[in-house]
């Protein structure tokens, strides 16, 4: 199995209070069937299978977008599983 490590930003920042969007971004990524999840006040990160980890961040595109996201930026890696079926 493939899995997948994400490591995302929402903007814009705001330095004394969350804004909605962050928070919004934060919410999706802790409630989705990740296996590991670390957020904070300048990068968050979580792991998990593929298949759980490109829905993640399909919501947590459309969502904090919604929210007032500006920009969101993201990094996708494959952590392990890859090559699995290359012969």
């Amino acid at each position: 199995m493939v899995r997948l490590k994400v490591e995302f930003t929402t903007e814009p920042f705001d330095l004394d209070e969350a804004p909605a969007h962050a928070i919004v971004a934060r919410e999706v990524i802790q409630a989705a069937e990740l296996d590991a999840v670390d957020v904070g006040p300048f990068g968050n990160t979580a792991e998990g299978g593929a298949d759980e980890v490109l829905t993640a961040v399909d919501a947590l595109l459309r969502k904090a977008l919604a929210a007032g996201a500006t920009r969101v930026s993201l990094q996708v890696n494959v952590i392990d599983g890859a090559g699995e079926g290359e012969k």
